[in-house]
């Protein structure tokens, strides 16, 4: 993939640090990170939701951080030096994980569930009322205003 120089743009923008390294972090490669495997849907005009797959994880090993705009879930397995079972094959990972998603402006985590081995994460965008475009009448000038004018000019 091709590197953009973004330098020329931070000369005529301002506020727009946070997009210019977003955009420079996506060029990078994702160090081939494939686990766990997850879905992002939407579910309604404003609703999207994560499904991560987190087969043998409890909820107690699971941690989910939202902080700047940017969602964090780690996986960390307990020690199971209890576990004494001797495996013939171990298909099942049990190692620990960390994937990070950015978040747009304006998205909320409503909550979260696990449940059959998948980590639903719902999401609901909500844009506050002085952020939404809103009609501005013209309100024509009064012929009286125009005529003062003229006689005082």
């Amino acid at each position: 993939m091709r590197h953009f120089d973004f330098s020329p743009l931070y000369r005529s923008t301002v506020g727009f640090d946070r997009l210019f390294t977003m955009l420079d972090s996506l060029g990078q490669p994702d160090q081939g990170q494939s686990y766990p495997p997850y879905n992002i849907e939407r579910t309604g005009d404003n609703a999207y939701r994560i499904t991560m797959a987190v087969a043998g994880f409890d909820e107690s090993e699971l941690s989910i951080e939202a902080r700047e705009h940017v969602l964090t879930v780690k996986g960390e397995k307990a020690d199971e030096a209890a576990d004494q079972a001797q495996y013939l094959y171990r298909g099942i990972a049990k190692r620990a994980f960390e994937r990070r998603f950015q978040l747009a402006d304006h998205v909320e985590i409503r909550g979260a569930q696990l449940k059959n081995g998948l980590l639903h994460i719902d999401f609901v965008r909500e844009i506050p009322e002085a952020a939404k475009p809103r009609k501005i009448e013209i309100t024509p000038v009064a012929r009286e205003t125009k005529q003062i004018e003229a006689q005082t000019a």
